[in-house]
């Protein structure tokens, strides 16, 4: 072969190896040239290793010796190190700088720097923010309580202003208005019910025995008895003194005056207990009256259910005339009969 054949075929191959999409094989006429494989095998390296730097690999093991060895070793170095530098500004460590690669290394420093003072003021307004936040729950907790404590302050006022605060029963204003609710539905529903009054006996004899602080205790243990013996459809209140009113939904006579004669006959059995522990017997008497549905008239309503107490306390006054501690019914009469009378 001539030597400038041999020359052109080398240098064709060399650019190839530099140049070409893919590496050419080395050709027959120079496969027996140990020194061209040699030269062959380098530049392949070379080709590899910038391959995988411009793929981001950077693991590649350099081999070959030289200035172009030790420049690529030295890029791989720098580069592995840029990498781990980026991983450190990763975790928080901005006080990494790059030195190796002219303008990219200013605009890099000049990032980590604007990343630093970015990061440290977030992390102030964070600090802000959480003080803020913390202050604005404290005031949220504030007012939270501040309505929970209003809600049950409001609560307790309307309990106070519904019910008796020496028995907890309903007061004398707030049995009416819940009981003209109760005798609506009974006219709508179609249903009997019945009024009652009770009254402690020889209830001054009581009180002058042993104390108004004891018949305090009386009264509040008349109520304790009772509850215990009303049904889900009743309703029991305070009347003024030692009386006492209730109302027997969904009761006709019959009915009513046996409820009102469990209340009775529990009073008597189950004594007063003072606060020096003795015992002490009292009795009740009850008058019923009772409340037919059709007798409803919500114009005279007010007027109507005065005239269904008058009739049960009228029963109560038979009870007490009759000798106490027994339970009375009212005669059965429309309210109307009693409306003419009051206005005779």
């Amino acid at each position: 072969m001539e030597s400038d054949e041999t020359t052109s075929l080398v240098i064709r191959h060399i650019d190839g190896l530099l140049g070409g999409p893919s590496p050419p094989d080395i050709p027959e006429e120079l496969a027996g040239n140990e020194g061209f494989v040699a030269l062959h095998n380098r530049f392949m390296e070379l080709r590899l290793t910038v391959s995988d730097f411009a793929k981001g690999n950077l693991s590649r093991t350099i081999n070959m010796r030289g200035f172009v060895a030790g420049g690529l070793k030295a890029l791989q170095s720098n580069l592995r190190h840029l990498t781990w530098q980026t991983q450190q500004i990763e975790r928080g460590d901005f006080n990494q700088e790059v030195h190796f690669l002219g303008d990219f290394s200013a605009a890099f420093n000049s990032m980590v720097t604007q990343l630093d003072r970015t990061m440290k003021e977030l992390k102030q307004n964070e600090d802000s923010l959480t003080v803020l936040t913390d202050s604005l729950q404290k005031e949220i907790d504030l007012r939270t309580a501040a309505a929970n404590a209003l809600k049950k302050s409001e609560e307790r006022f309307k309990y106070l202003a519904e019910h008796d605060a020496l028995t907890n029963t309903l007061n004398r204003r707030s049995f009416r208005a819940m009981i003209l609710s109760e005798l609506n539905n009974a006219h709508k529903n179609e249903t009997t019910c019945c009024i009652a009054l009770l009254d402690v006996d020889r209830f001054k004899i009581f009180n002058d025995t042993y104390g108004h602080t004891e018949g305090d205790t009386a009264l509040k243990h008349i109520v304790a008895v009772a509850q215990e013996h009303l049904r889900q459809t009743d309703l029991l209140g305070r009347y003024g003194g030692e009386e006492f009113i209730f109302f027997f939904g969904k009761a006709d006579i019959e009915q009513g005056m046996a409820v009102a004669e469990r209340i009775r006959l529990a009073i008597k059995e189950m004594p007063v207990k003072l606060s020096n522990g003795d015992l002490v017997s009292i009795s009740a008497s009850i008058g019923v009256a009772v409340i037919k549905p059709e007798w409803y008239d919500a114009e005279h309503i007010d007027q109507h259910l005065q005239f269904h107490i008058a009739n049960a306390d009228n029963a109560l006054y038979k009870a007490k005339q009759g000798g106490r501690n027994t339970v009375k019914p009212a005669p059965v009469a429309e309210p109307q009969l009693m409306q003419k009378t009051l206005d005779a």
